[in-house]
């Protein structure tokens, strides 16, 4: 296997186990918390990506992306189970439980940006050089996937706020929607127009928090 690919290979695949295992963990706490544990019972309440990893979204779907140099990376593990039926009020709460994803990407970014500034003061310059990388590597894909789920399609994230906050002749509309819209979401990669509409807010969020950590 070439070098670089050994070398991409290995300074993306810690930072995206971690945002989507992460991600999807957030989910099932948020749940917890507001009453239903059915992600717990189902021992899916835990960080181990083995529980939560996809092999078609956590492994091949990034793998190709790499593969193929795409513009930005992005994946999916296995959605938490929530039952809606043991939250208090169904529909605010699964938006909150929706929300919770997206907002542990973002902690993760800046985590990220910490171990930046821990990597550049390593006196070996080639692990300076890999944690610097990983950690740059981390941002992204944690952005990536924050602005990612939060647009307003279901069965992203997004789309279950929007659900949550809309009256409910639109939530029915977006249920509709719901069953289509991976495949809405696949042709708009296909087309480039998914790397049109994310990279105007991934670009600045990234370049945020760089610019908190390191002055970039």
């Amino acid at each position: 296997m070439d070098g670089d690919i050994i070398y991409k290979v290995a300074t993306w695949i810690l930072p995206i186990l971690l945002a989507i295992t992460l991600h999807e963990y957030a989910h099932g706490w948020a749940a917890s918390k507001l009453g239903d544990n059915t992600a717990k019972m189902l021992g899916r309440l835990t960080i181990n990506p083995i529980k939560h990893i996809d092999p078609i979204g956590t492994l091949l779907i990034p793998a190709l992306l790499l593969l193929v140099s795409a513009p930005f990376l992005f994946g999916y593990a296995k959605p938490i189970p929530v039952n809606a039926k043991n939250l208090k009020d169904p529909r605010k709460d699964m938006a909150l439980v929706a929300i919770a994803g997206p907002l542990a990407n973002l902690a993760m970014a800046f985590m990220w940006g910490m171990i930046i500034l821990l990597g550049m003061n390593f006196s070996d310059p080639a692990i300076a050089k890999g944690i610097v990388q990983m950690s740059y590597n981390g941002i992204l894909i944690n952005v990536v996937l924050m602005v990612l789920n939060l647009l307003p399609l279901p069965p992203l994230d997004g789309g279950r706020v929007l659900a949550g906050i809309v009256p409910r002749n639109m939530a029915n509309m977006l249920d509709k929607i719901e069953p289509y819209g991976f495949f809405i979401l696949i042709g708009l990669l296909m087309i480039g127009a998914l790397d049109y509409i994310l990279s105007p807010f991934i670009s600045p969020i990234t370049g945020f928090i760089l610019s908190i950590f390191i002055g970039a």
